[in-house]
């Protein structure tokens, strides 16, 4: 069998997965001969060109060093103040300096030669996230024909912010060169099948471009997931029953409304608490009876933008505390720090209501983990933006439109009062649905395209899926 390569911009650390990307990949690469490559995360003043590797927690990981100037330009500029607002349909957050996309060409150039090397012909490789775009041009560019696979874990932008990104044209040529581009949700490849039937439009230089073949590289919605039995496990686990009968000390009684997300503009934390507190003030019965616990460890903490959201979050979370509590009773608790997965599926099962209602997302994992973790005799709700990819799947939430923090708070009590024969059905659909896009399902569907086997199969072009060109 073929060795699998996953390329990622941070390689796993010590110690429990915190979520997201390394949770996802460390069980799929486990049970593959291959390696996991990306950045060590040390700043030094000369990389050294040839990666190092080490054993971590069973894998193996190479890993390769930055300059500081070069990280500062690839990741906290281009990828984190241009693409990621972009692709979360944020011109307004986004904040372009020119010579950032030459730092971001110039790490995936490293990462490329540093990663040549270490390949042989018929490895798999497999590469996350929008800070790697270019990376199958830059290996292409060093000899390789290998079979490459792009997924994208965030939400592919809509063709107007696509035209507001700097060299859009060569970053959505760098996506033709990879045999297959996943992303989480349907939506996502209607956004990416527009741009390719239109392309850029007239500018100040000429007339539209055609300059992207688009025919043989395959674009599909492969949407991940976690893994519901064993968070099911985790949830009765001592660890997360210690949790719990913490909570229930504190609350006594009440209801518990659960949030947990990074610190991220993304996540729509204000409206989120807006809601909350317009469910107390159209709704006196609540008071006393419930408890909004948001989780929000920060992130990216260096970057404007999300020193804002936080200064934001902090004075709305203490005009709440500020309107409603009482002596004896506070509305709402604001944590900042990450907790581990025990603590958390101990949370998710205790909640009544679990709250995702980002402004935008690729999938939402914690929307998984909150369904997986439930008590199946006494399962809370979930409620759930419609602009999250999970929305796609999870159709039994509650579904949202976050930016109308009325509709929100009407969700809120609509969920806290739902008789337990409802909370049941709805919990029931939500975990089939988990079970069904689980993420072994997404890894095996995702790799099982990539295969070689798969290059050579008869008949690929009758597929309903969007096919795109290699630019030689």
């Amino acid at each position: 069998m073929s060795r699998l390569i996953i390329v990622s911009n941070r390689t796993p650390g010590k110690g429990p997965a915190a979520g997201g990307l390394a949770v996802a990949l460390r069980k799929t690469l486990a049970e593959r001969d291959g390696f996991w490559f990306g950045w060590s995360g040390k700043l030094v003043d000369a990389p050294e060109a040839e990666a190092r590797f080490e054993e971590i927690d069973g894998l193996t990981v190479a890993q390769i060093d930055l300059t500081r100037n070069d990280h500062h330009a690839y990741y906290a500029g281009f990828s984190n103040s241009i693409l990621w607002p972009s692709f979360h349909l944020r011109l307004d957050l986004a904040t372009i300096e020119g010579h950032w996309y030459e730092g971001y060409r110039r790490v995936n150039a490293q990462f490329a030669k540093a990663l040549r090397p270490l390949l042989r012909k018929d490895d798999v490789i497999w590469v996350h996230d929008y800070h790697l775009i270019p990376l199958a041009s830059e290996l292409r560019h060093l000899g390789l024909r290998n079979r490459m696979g792009f997924y994208l874990h965030i939400p592919f932008p809509t063709t107007d912010a696509l035209y507001a990104i700097p060299h859009h044209n060569e970053l959505m040529r760098d996506l033709s060169r990879y045999d297959i581009v996943g992303m989480q949700a349907q939506r996502d490849v209607a956004a990416f099948t527009e741009f390719s039937d239109h392309q850029s439009p007239s500018s100040l230089s000429g007339p539209p471009l055609k300059s992207v073949n688009f025919s043989t590289t395959e674009v599909a919605a492969f949407p991940i997931g976690s893994d519901p039995e064993a968070f099911a496990r985790l949830s009765v686990t001592p660890a997360a029953t210690k949790m719990v009968k913490r909570m229930e000390r504190a609350m006594g009684d009440q209801k518990l409304i659960l949030g947990v997300d990074r610190l991220d503009y993304s996540k729509g934390l204000p409206q989120r608490v807006e809601a909350y507190e317009k469910l107390l003030a159209n709704n006196a019965q609540f008071r006393r009876n419930v408890h909004l616990l948001q989780v929000a460890p920060p992130s990216r903490d260096t970057i404007k933008e999300y020193q804002e959201t936080s200064d934001t979050l902090d004075a709305m979370c203490g005009h709440v505390m500020g309107r409603f509590a009482e002596p004896d009773w506070q509305p709402l608790t604001y944590v900042k720090r990450a907790y581990g997965q025990p603590s958390l599926a101990g949370l998710y099962r205790l909640a009544r209501v679990g709250l995702v209602t980002p402004l935008r997302d690729g999938m939402n994992l914690v929307a998984h983990e909150y369904v997986a973790s439930q008590n199946p005799e006494d399962p809370g709700v979930l409620v759930l933006s419609r602009f999250a990819g999970a929305a796609e799947i999870f159709e039994e939430a509650l579904q949202v439109n976050p930016f109308d923090t009325d509709e929100t708070a009407e969700a809120l009590r609509l969920a806290l009062e739902m008789p337990l024969d409802e909370r049941k059905a709805r919990w029931q659909s939500l975990m089939a649905a988990a079970r069904r896009h689980n993420i072994d399902n997404w890894a095996t569907s995702f790799l099982g395209r990539l295969s070689p086997e798969a290059a050579q199969e008869e008949g690929g072009a009758a597929r309903d899926i969007l096919y795109l060109a290699s630019v030689a």
